[in-house]
């Protein structure tokens, strides 16, 4: 069952057409990817869903109903712009936090104590905000966003300004979060980020919904019927061999051990035979699809040039 579903949802400011009959449904206990360049819609979809704005028409469905107010505590929500009060305390301002998200004293001091601890920040509880590295700030604002355990998280470019390392316990805590029964919201422009983590994703482009399903489904659909073959043998007689079947492709290189070679095959039934005719005339290594990546994708399917 979806947790989470925005039916025909249209938002106008003045003479701009922020979102345009967009729909999408986010599968309950799954990363959702909500991609899109500059000004696409998709901050505008994260403030409906938060309830700081309403849609002009359509609607979001939060658990099967119409989302309430009562939702938000069920939701947990890390904008792209973030701030700490910095005269506050580390620990002092986490607790802040966690009170206004319900919880008692007693159960946030628990929870934020657990939290510093898997982050590497328990030392920093009772120095001051602006002593906080960026880095340990947006660990800080992380922290906050999780603390209540909510069903739904959104996440708005949650990587920015982290090195690899840091990026990478995120996206760590971003699973654990997802298998222990979160959904997730993962809004970005991070394309290598998608692949690693989202499940599913909705591509928005100038305020309409482009693109949707399943990573993986995705990639396969939209491939190039492009192939590699790495082989050992007389690669100009394979290429002659193979010329009348495929499209050699630039991109092949011919190495003193083996050969790599790029083939665009358009008919599917042509595989098994383009790999017969290569494993009888060399010493065939490796044959693979070549999938593109999301960021291809993205590519394509914001210049018009991405095939249904």
């Amino acid at each position: 069952m979806d947790l989470l579903t925005a039916e025909h949802v249209s938002k106008r400011y003045a003479n701009h057409t922020a979102l345009d009959d967009v729909s999408l449904a986010i599968p309950r206990g799954s990363v959702y990817g909500l991609l899109g360049p500059n000004g696409a819609g998709k901050t505008t979809l994260i403030r409906i869903i938060n309830r700081i704005t309403a849609p002009d028409s359509g609607r979001v469905l939060f658990d099967g109903r119409p989302i309430a107010p009562a939702d938000i505590y069920r939701i947990g929500y890390l904008p792209e712009e973030r701030g700490l009060y910095k005269k506050m305390k580390v620990g002092e301002q986490a607790l802040f936090f966690a009170r206004l998200k319900g919880l008692s004293r007693r159960e946030a001091v628990r929870r934020l104590k657990q939290w510093f601890v898997r982050f590497g920040i328990e030392g920093w509880w009772d120095k001051k905000v602006e002593e906080l590295s960026k880095g340990m700030a947006q660990k800080v604002q992380f922290i906050v966003t999780v603390l209540h355990e909510p069903e739904l998280l959104i996440f708005d470019e949650p990587f920015s300004g982290f090195d690899p390392i840091n990026a990478n316990i995120l996206k760590e805590e971003i699973l654990r979060l997802r298998d222990q029964g979160a959904t997730i919201i993962f809004s970005t422009h991070n394309m290598s980020s998608v692949e690693e983590i989202c499940d599913h994703i909705t591509l928005i482009d100038r305020s309409h919904n482009i693109l949707s399903g399943r990573v993986d489904d995705i990639r396969r659909r939209h491939g190039s019927d492009i192939f590699e073959i790495a082989c050992r043998g007389d690669a100009a007689a394979l290429r002659r061999l193979l010329g009348s079947r495929c499209e050699i492709l630039p991109g092949s290189e011919e190495q003193a051990s083996y050969h790599t070679l790029r083939l665009r095959i358009t008919d599917p039934a042509a595989v098994r035979e383009v790999i017969a005719l290569v494993n009888d005339a060399v010493q065939l290594r490796s044959f693979r699809e070549i999938i593109p990546s999301m960021n291809d994708i993205f590519i394509r399917a914001v210049n018009g040039t991405l095939s249904n």
